[in-house]
């Protein structure tokens, strides 16, 4: 485009001099005595005489006549110039060309306005700059080429200049895209070994696809039949036709323009066998070492993807030594008579590459030496391609970081040494929330409060919130820092104050109040693992109106003032706890791939009031189906179990029914309601007269004995949740917003049990509730399942996320939900 301007400029200069030189009569030659510039509007004078390579007391002639009219057309200024003598005064008349006001776009669909735009930038094209009309007509048919190489070849485009006052225009692009010509045919001529069929499942353009595959790709586009191409021949040498190629592609058009007939000509060629495989070059001393890891071997048929990946494989191994631009080519050395291939591998290392420097953008809020706590590349040692890969993880983990890319900058005048600039696109990492929100699970809610994941910019974690919902009000401050020590080691600590309404968090009714303050310091093992320690102080006071549950009386029983059975109980414990997490996600929100994995082991100190341990592990992996990574397959796996440990009053202890774990509801198992899937409480009534030291019941006549359940689940001490999530990309959302929106389809199946559950104790008692029969709370098989639909979205608000789901292994009494939200939750 910028030589058809620079001709068609030389050409209007051209042009112009010759007539201008025609109005200064014959005697063209004469000594200049003074210069005067007409039509200036916005360009000023002095500026416009810069470009004039004439001054006063100069010979102007017709050489000279046609550099002064070239040099203002370089100016880019004007669109018209001419040249007059006022007897010894040059005149100089000129129009400028107009400014643009506004530039707009209509009827463009295939096209974003912003893609548009940058094509315009290209050309000067932008708002407050000069019109070049002379780049118009190359504008319109750039732009109709590039509508005919995906397939609409009615497209039309015009430019619409409109005049403006004060010398200024409107640009107006009119876009008629038109109908996407559809493949008709393709045909494939030359194939013997492998059928059509075979090789139209290969290809992404395809024909006569059937109504209900609304995924095949039918339009015609010139990129993605190269691509197919390059996939066709792939396929063939992947299978030992080395020798295999397109000689030749034929598009044509039926007369209307909306249909195309693909034809590809190919020549197949014999299978090749690999005779041998050969190192050469320079391979650092590592010959052995290379020769073994290689992946071809000889007697294998011949392998275009092997082939490469061996070259990938030699040049990143040496990358991990800061050899950096290794040149690693393979040579094949054809024998036709016994159709085999010897391959020389030949290396180049080059030179080891090292970092200068190592900068940053991008980032407007976090401080450089954050960013910097994550990149394994040092300054001044060799370049790791290892380490650089690494460090993008590192930071694209951020959950404040949305995504990190980084390339390897050559210094000019120096081939041994290179600067690394990451580039990072932040996004929100923290919250102000002072308001009223709304979920089908917490009812009204009422909050305030800070979290910032990114204080200042700092990296370190600080939340102060107080919020009172149907169930619980509290009042917490947290605190990490990640970068306590150089060296990564972590320091945090909480402080918080809560009231909990066991009955309107559809578990068993009983009252808590609770006081904690903890601290946990975290070590990292490597760029992945991390382990942590913790130690939380907690006070709980403790009131129940149905202490005759019998899951609930066994732990009631050991604090009970006799004197005062009615009296709230009271405890205190110090918890210890260790963890162990693992993070390869390649990112810290909505992850695509990699997995995480979180093992977390708490107990009580012997000194403690209630003594007991939690274990915990989570799981997640993440398998991308698509080189995207839109459409990912999400597994997860969560297990907990909990008891007690030595006796109180006699009586062994067991896991307080506070630090149950509970199923339902968004975070676990979607369909059911939020923390009403577990074992029921069990009351005993009409015989009943006392519960053994261990719990176990002590019944009176029986034919009196009853047994009622509690509507709400009560909880276990142990759990298993698993899950399988098909994430989509979400419809009528573009890719570039996936980082904020995600759609899943997915499958939940859980169980919640109590080990400690003696169901031999109560299954031959009459059940006089409505809630369902009595079940075995100790077998684990009475589990739930269900399936749907889940939308996920970082709002303004916070995040929110929307489930629709249908229970498909339920039991009786179980509450369903077929639709849930939750306003503000954690992902």
């Amino acid at each position: 485009m910028k030589c058809k301007n620079l001709v068609l400029a030389s050409m209007l200069s051209l042009g112009s001099s010759y007539t201008s030189a025609q109005a200064l009569s014959d005697n063209v030659e004469f000594v200049v005595e003074d210069i005067r510039v007409e039509g200036l509007q916005r360009v000023a004078l002095g500026a416009a005489l810069t470009y004039l390579p004439v001054q006063r007391g100069d010979t102007l002639n017709r050489f000279r006549v046609t550099q002064l009219i070239r040099s203002l057309y370089s100016s880019t200024h004007f669109e018209r110039v001419d040249i007059y003598r006022d007897g010894n005064v040059l005149v100089v008349t000129v129009s400028e060309r107009p400014t643009i006001s506004n530039i707009v776009f209509d009827g463009n669909d295939d096209i974003k306005d912003e893609q548009l735009q940058e094509s315009l930038d290209g050309s000067n094209i932008r708002i407050g700059e000069p019109l070049d009309r002379t780049v118009i007509t190359s504008i319109e048919n750039g732009l109709k080429d590039f509508f005919y190489s995906i397939g609409k070849y009615n497209a039309d485009v015009t430019a619409i200049v409109t005049p403006l006052p004060r010398n200024r225009v409107d640009v107006k692009l009119l876009f008629d895209e038109g109908d996407a010509a559809k493949i008709r045919q393709i045909n494939v001529v030359g194939n013997e070994v492998f059928e059509d069929d075979l090789l139209f499942d290969q290809m992404e353009l395809q024909f006569n696809a059937p109504w209900w595959d609304f995924m095949s790709e039918t339009r015609y586009q010139q990129q993605t039949l190269a691509g197919d191409m390059e996939t066709i021949e792939s396929y063939y040498k992947d299978r030992g036709y080395l020798q295999f190629s397109i000689d030749s592609t034929q598009v044509s058009m039926s007369p209307e323009k909306d249909g195309i007939y693909v034809t590809l000509n190919v020549k197949e060629g014999e299978q090749y066998t690999i005779s041998g495989v050969e190192l050469s070059g320079d391979l650092l001393g590592n010959e052995e070492f290379i020769s073994n890891v290689l992946p071809i071997r000889e007697g294998e048929l011949y392998n275009q993807a092997e082939v490469t990946y061996t070259e990938e494989f030699i040049s990143n191994y040496l990358g991990r030594f800061g050899y950096a631009y290794p040149n690693v080519v393979t040579i094949p050395e054809i024998n036709e008579e016994d159709k085999t291939v010897k391959l020389t591998l030949s290396v180049d290392p080059g030179k080891r590459i090292y970092v200068r420097r190592i900068t940053f953008s991008g980032n407007t809020i976090t401080a450089d030496d954050v960013l910097r706590q994550n990149v394994t590349q040092m300054e001044g040692s060799w370049l790791a391609n290892r380490s650089l890969k690494t460090s993008k993880a590192q930071l694209s983990r951020l959950t404040y970081m949305e995504n990190v890319e980084f390339e390897t900058v050559r210094i000019p005048g120096e081939d041994d040494k290179v600067d690394v600039e990451f580039n990072v696109k932040e996004q929100a990492s923290g919250s102000f929330n002072a308001g009223i929100g709304y979920g089908d699970a917490t009812k009204l809610s009422l909050q305030a409060g800070v979290q910032q994941d990114n204080f200042l910019g700092t990296g370190k974690r600080i939340g102060l919130n107080l919020s009172t919902v149907s169930y619980q009000s509290s009042a917490q401050v947290t605190y990490l820092d990640p970068y306590f020590t150089i060296d990564g080691i972590s320091l945090g600590g909480s402080l918080g104050y809560s009231e909990f309404d066991g009955g309107s968090f559809n578990i068993v009714q009983y009252n808590s109040k609770r006081w904690s303050i903890g601290s946990n310091i975290g070590y990292p093992i490597n760029e992945v693992n991390r382990i942590s320690f913790g130690l939380t102080y907690s006070n709980v006071e403790l009131q129940s109106d149905n202490t005759s549950y019998v899951q609930t009386s066994r732990f009631y029983n050991q604090f009970l003032d006799d004197n005062d059975p009615d009296a709230a109980i009271k405890y205190d414990s110090f918890l210890a706890s260790v963890s162990w997490s693992r993070n390869t996600l390649n990112r810290g929100l909505f992850p695509s791939s990699g997995s995480s994995q979180r093992a977390s082991f708490s107990i009580t100190t012997p000194n403690s009031e209630v003594n007991y341990f939690k274990f915990t592990t989570d799981t997640k992996w993440y398998f991308p189906l698509t080189r995207n990574q839109r459409w990912t397959v999400l597994a997860r796996l969560r297990l907990g179990y909990g008891n007690g440990y030595g006796d109180k009053k006699g009586s062994d202890q067991i896991l307080p029914f506070t630090e149950n774990f509970t199923a339902g509801g968004s975070d676990t198992l979607r369909g059911f309601e939020n923390n009403t899937v577990g074992p029921r409480g069990v009351n005993v009534s009409g015989g009943l007269i006392a519960t053994t030291p261990n719990g176990v019941p002590i019944l009176g006549s029986a034919g009196n004995d009853a047994l009622q359940l509690s509507s709400r689940s009560l909880g276990g001490n142990a759990m298993a949740i698993g899950g399988l999530e098909l994430i989509v990309p979400t419809p009528f959302v573009e890719a570039e917003f996936d980082n904020s929106v995600r759609t899943s389809l997915f499958l939940d199946v859980g169980s919640v049990w109590d080990t400690e559950f003696n169901y031999d104790a109560y299954k031959d008692l009459n059940v006089i509730t409505s809630t369902g029969p009595l079940l075995d709370y100790s077998d684990w098989k009475n589990y739930r399942a269900s399936a749907g639909v889940s939308v996920q979205w970082v709002s303004p608000m916070g995040p929110m996320v929307f489930s629709f789901s249908r229970a498909l292994k339920e039991r009786e009494g179980d509450t369903v939900d077929f639709f849930t939200f939750n306003i503000g939750s954690t992902f």
